[in-house]
């Protein structure tokens, strides 16, 4: 006798992620309506082809990247655009990456949806945000869909994707490593089961956990920490928080994850290519259709309650990670300055964060 395997939500959802990764159908559903979904980036002829015997195809686009193509929108935050009959894959993905806008500036004029024409905005929605969160580019093809789920697909309810929150995290190990900033440092790896991010805790000293710790939330910088980029101040803060734990004698400093401003580095290196045509930092952001910031923060805020801390002293001159920390419960007594890394190449940049996203600078 077959005994199905239910799946859980969770698992649901990253079976979701890792198929629009690489470029599987997902079942979105949302009362009654269904729609298969393929992320543009990850998308092949032959898959477009499958998706086409099944009814007229759409492209879902942020409002963001519709903006830049000058494409109607008629559901709020994103568009509903018709893929034409005679479009093929390359249409798609030039549509989607606007890397492809200077070699191929004529893929309009576009027809969009509205009302109850094609699937369903909210399903649209599921799609662009599970997207994001698999760090593809916010595109992607959807078809309606009725009947039973085909085979092999997974059926992922809209509202997952939309209320996509940090997955649950668990330390899973942690070993001393002496540091060149302080011999006593420890590393700890958080992981979750239904997550491929891996995010680092690194303890300088003992900071003890009835008072407010020195803390930095820093997003991992490939280009910044790890090679020296001129292009952002990410590499000089990382290294001016460490010494400053070490001076106090004490502090953690979370390393997360989340490449980009949450967009990941692919999507992060075609921002940079869209800077090397004069676009400032957010508006080639919303050139991607990506918004001006897509981190959560909510999971340092995880991290540093499973080590045992309730209060932090917060090196940051962003006061949305200030306001961050306070909404997932843990009190903020300090906003402590790290201002490092001024240079001629990011001077531009870091006048773009102070003046567009409200950096303390």
């Amino acid at each position: 006798m077959n005994h199905p395997i239910d799946l859980s939500n969770g698992e649901r959802l990253a079976r979701a992620r890792a198929d629009m990764r690489i470029g599987v159908p997902v079942l979105l559903s949302h009362e009654g309506q269904d729609a298969l979904a393929v992320a543009a980036e990850t998308a092949t002829a032959r898959r477009l082809q499958e998706l086409r015997a099944m009814g007229e195809v759409a492209l879902a686009i942020t409002a963001r990247r519709a903006e830049t193509l000058r494409a109607r929108v008629y559901d709020g935050d994103l568009g509903r655009v018709r893929v034409p009959s005679d479009a093929d894959v390359t249409w798609v993905h030039a549509t989607a990456d606007p890397a492809e806008d200077l070699a191929q500036p004529m893929k309009g004029p576009f027809s969009s949806l509205r009302g109850e024409e094609g699937p369903a905005p909210l399903l649209a929605r599921a799609a662009l945000r599970l997207a994001k969160s698999a760090r593809l580019l916010p595109a992607a093809l959807l078809v309606p869909h009725t009947g039973p789920v085909p085979e092999g697909l997974v059926r992922l309810p809209a509202s997952l994707a939309l209320d996509i929150h940090p997955a649950p995290l668990a330390e899973l190990v942690s070993a001393r490593v002496p540091l060149a900033v302080s011999q006593a440092g420890r590393v700890h790896v958080f992981r979750s089961p239904l997550d491929e991010a891996e995010h680092v805790a690194v303890e300088i000293g003992s900071p003890p956990r009835d008072r407010p710790v020195l803390a930095r939330l820093h997003s991992a910088c490939f280009t910044g920490d790890l090679l020296g980029s001129l292009k952002c101040d990410c590499g000089p803060q990382l290294h001016a928080a460490l010494a400053r734990m070490a001076e106090d004698g004490a502090g953690v400093l979370l390393y997360l994850d989340q490449e980009g401003r949450g967009i990941g580095l692919a999507n992060k290196m075609r921002a940079y290519s869209l800077q090397d045509q004069g676009f400032d930092t957010v508006e080639a952001n919303h050139r991607l259709g990506f918004e001006d910031d897509e981190r959560d923060f909510r999971v340092g805020a995880q991290m540093l309650r499973a080590l045992g801390f309730s209060a932090v002293r917060l090196l940051t001159n962003n006061p949305r990670k200030v306001a961050r920390m306070e909404e997932a419960g843990l009190r903020v007594t300090e906003r402590v300055p790290l201002q490092v890394g001024l240079n001629d190449h990011n001077a531009a940049y870091l006048a773009t964060k102070a003046a567009k996203s409200g950096h303390l600078l």
